[in-house]
């Protein structure tokens, strides 16, 4: 050990972890990662910190630096700030490099040529600061990176002008604010073999958007990765589930420059050619190597990892160029045992959706706009402002400090700018130009705007008070914490009234698995859907759903909610206004024009597609994608087909990212379940029309109601004949009828059937949760002794 703290010069094959104090974090992590096996790491070699305390002692830098750095009055003034910091790093990229430190650096390279067997190679020079007394601290990315160097003479420039970078604006802001003295604090230069880039990228071995650690999040552009972490590029985006090992969710961009390497060193932006331009630059296959070697690097380390990778476009390997420990969500998970309230945001729906963008760092801020085309106009922006700009440089730190919240045109969950603003705090949409309007196009100086980066969306005007937290203790009485063991089967909660989601939302349930949008006619909109589109009025009808739907899902957020869409009888939509006009007379509209036959039918198409209009608002302008639907009184499979290719159309395709469900209440739906199950990703059971049909009794005929229980085994027949064929298709089966909630014991027979998901009424979720865990322990005690109850009812048909 003492060998390697007098060394100038380590190779990575000696470095670990627990070098950070000799080499900083990236330099140390690479060593760490090169010891990995099966993780394909350029090779190279680092200056130590010992190297660059010399360099300054030697040169008489360090007496220069603490005056410059003193005669800062106001770290506040950007203007002063850089023309120090410009100073101090002229003195030091200006300075005579000791003779005995070139020479160690210089013969590095020339043994690094010899192992690799070339002439001169092309080196990435990476900056890797760190702190002599604390070795945990994070600078990650406030440093300088050389792509593509080559040369004896100009490796050991770039290493000199690395040591420079220690002192960028925004830097030396970082360590004043954070009381860090910069004399604590080294650089060491990782050289290494560099890869040529046909397309690079960075990963997170948790969603760096929501901290959900189940998922890997990839991001990638063509070229070099410069321009991702610089948000010059908006990425492509990746989701992979690390125990499926499947990709759950994929966004292709136009990404329509690339910064590449030239032959002779250097590098240069270009056009992307614009039949590549959008398509993806990863396979599939390469997106899953990639999150292979995440869950590797992460089980080693520990910890959530942030990682870099480049695709070399010779060979088409990948490599793993940079890992280090994320810092965000680590910290985040830390606390959340103290912290766990949740902003519960309610509905502005009535306020204009400006743009839209990805959420890059959660929360809500509402204040003026400052539009900032250069960053030479940095020194204009005031405390409390909005920044909107193109994108956030890592330069603009003092700027970004003084934000309400920052927009921007460009950039992915992984570019830097975001990073940022997830380590301060500070509310964050990135890439609003390819999921909405570029935010400097419809943004202006002076306007007021709400930033919803939970959600990514910017609405004009001040609506932060219609989205503040309710106070913990409004409504509330003290009692005490009241524990529910966690089940297998989802407990779902039924709900028609929004206006009672957030009364409901503390309650125990797993999500909304019956939301009836008649509520929703019969209390705000009061006429039908063909009257108003008469009148000309359709957007009503599309605004009032959409503001009752996300009335739910933000309280509900991020549980999911099922939306069951209109599942009127011809004589209720009579009774709307203008109804009478569009509506037969059935003698039994119960078996009548409802449900899946209205929504393809030429007579009502139009109002369904607001039906549809409305829930595409919801998940895209308010970005609420926890909103799922469900389709009621599917009587053939043609219908589903019919009824699914009009949502299609109309921009709700089925996706890891939204489901699309189908009531299971006709005998058909039981009977032809295989047929069925491929358009939808699963049933929920209607066991109150179920019941009705398969035993031909009118559910709200008195007179027979004596006979009408959905605890008879034709019933349950028909529903463990569905659980078994939907499963065998990948589907899953909820129920969302009465049953459950009034008898216990027909709960009891879903958990024994294998259910999914059982949805009550919330008088009854508590006590459904109870009673679920109760009959899931007595399944596996059962299953344990062998002596349980039998049950000797056959349900087989």
């Amino acid at each position: 050990m003492k060998q390697k703290e007098k060394a100038n010069v380590l190779w990575f094959d000696e470095l670990h972890r627990a070098d950070v104090n000799l080499v900083g974090g990236k330099s140390s992590s690479l060593g760490e990662l090169t010891s990995l096996a099966d993780i394909p790491v350029p090779y190279g070699f680092a200056t130590t910190a010992r190297a660059y305390r010399y360099f300054m002692q030697a040169t008489g830098l360090n007496d220069k630096v603490d005056s410059l750095l003193e005669g800062i009055n106001d770290y506040e003034n950007s203007a002063e700030l850089h023309k120090a910091c410009a100073k101090i790093r002229e003195l030091i990229t200006t300075a005579s490099m000791p003779a005995d430190l070139a020479d160690n650096i210089g013969q590095s390279y020339q043994q690094l040529a010899e192992k690799m067997g070339q002439t001169d190679p092309f080196v990435a020079i990476r900056s890797s600061a760190t702190a002599e007394d604390l070795p945990d601290a994070s600078f990650a990315g406030q440093q300088d990176s050389y792509l593509n160097v080559r040369g004896q003479a100009d490796v050991i420039q770039k290493v000199q002008q690395c040591y420079a970078s220690l002192f960028t604006d925004r830097a030396t802001y970082y360590r004043h604010k954070q009381n860090f003295p910069h004399e604590k604090v080294a650089l060491s230069a990782a050289v290494q073999m560099m890869v040529f880039s046909k397309s690079s990228g960075i990963m997170f071995s948790v969603n760096v958007a929501t901290g959900d650690d189940t998922k890997v999040i990839i991001d990638g552009i063509w070229g070099l990765g410069e321009y991702i972490v610089q948000g010059t590029v908006t990425p492509d985006d990746f989701l992979v589930d690390k125990a499926t090992m499947k990709i759950v969710s994929k966004t292709i961009n136009n990404k329509d420059v690339e910064l590449v390497r030239l032959p002779d060193g250097g590098v240069k932006e270009q056009k992307v050619p614009a039949e590549i331009a959008e398509k993806p630059v990863l396979t599939d296959e390469q997106v899953l190597e990639l999150a292979g070697y995440a869950k590797k690097i992460e089980d080693h380390y520990g910890c959530y990892m942030d990682m870099e990778f480049a695709l070399d476009k010779n060979t088409n390997k990948l490599w793993m160029v940079q890992a280090r420990p994320e810092t965000v969500w680590s910290q985040k998970k830390k606390k959340q045992a103290t912290a766990q309230k949740e902003e519960q945001m309610a509905d502005p729906a009535n306020a204009k959706v400006i743009t839209r963008g990805l959420p890059a760092s959660p929360g809500v801020a509402a204040g003026k706009v400052h539009v900032i085309d250069d960053p030479s106009n940095i020194s204009e922006f005031k405390q409390g402002e909005i920044l909107v700009t193109l994108m956030t440089s890592p330069d603009w730190v003092p700027a970004m400090k003084k934000a309400a919240a920052i927009v921007t045109n460009n950039g992915g969950m992984t570019c830097h700018a975001a990073i940022v603003s997830r380590e301060m705090q500070i509310p964050c949409i990135v890439g609003t130009k390819s999921r909405g309007a570029a935010a400097t196009d419809v943004l202006h100086t002076g306007d007021t705007i709400t930033v919803d980066a939970k959600n990514g969306v910017v609405y004009q005007g001040d609506v932060k008070s219609l989205m503040a937290p309710k106070a913990a203790t409004e409504g509330t009485v003290t009692a005490a914490a009241e524990y529910f063991a966690p089940t297998a089967t989802g407990v779902m909660m039924n709900l028609g009234n929004p206006d009672l989601a957030e009364k409901y939302a503390s309650l125990p349930a797993d999500g909304i698995g019956l939301m009836r949008e008649e509520f929703l006619w019969t209390t705000y909109i009061h006429e039908h859907p063909l009257y108003l589109i008469e009148q000309g009025h359709p957007e009503r009808v599309v605004d009032m759903l959409a503001e009752g739907i996300s009335k739910v899902a933000r309280a509900m957020a991020p549980r999911p909610v099922i939306l069951r869409f209109s599942d009127f009888k011809s004589s209720e939509y009579r009774n709307l206004k203008g109804g009478e006009k569009y509506e037969p007379h059935e003698p039994a509209d119960l078996l009548g024009w409802r449900g899946a036959s209205r929504y393809y039918d030429p007579k009502y198409v139009a109002a369904f597609k607001l039906e549809l209009a409305a829930v595409k608002k919801v998940r895209d302008e308010f970005g609420l994608k926890n909103l799922n639907v469900m389709i009621p009184f599917v009587r053939t499979v043609a219908e589903a087909q019919k009824v699914t290719e009009i949502m299609a159309a109309g921009g709700l395709q089925r996706n890891a990212d939204f489901k699309v469900y189908m009531m299971a209440e006709i005998p058909s739906n039981i009977i032809l379940a295989d047929k069925f199950n491929q358009f939808i990703d699963g049933y929920s059971i209607g066991s109150n029309d179920l019941t009705m049909l398969l035993l031909g009794c009118d559910r709200n005929n008195d007179t027979v109601s004596a006979l009408f229980d959905e605890r008879n085994l034709a019933v349950k027949r028909a529903i463990r004949h569905l659980i078994k064929t939907a499963h065998q298709g990948g589907k899953t089966v909820s129920i969302c009828g009465q049953a459950p909630s009034e008898f216990p014991d027909f709960t009891e027979f879903l958990i024994q059937s294998g259910i999914d998901y059982v949805s009550v009424n919330p008088d009854m979720v508590k006590a459904t949760k109870h009673n679920v865990a109760h009959f899931e322990q007595r399944l596996l005690l059962d299953k344990a002794t062998g002596k349980g109850k039998q049950d000797l009812e056959d349900y087989t048909w």
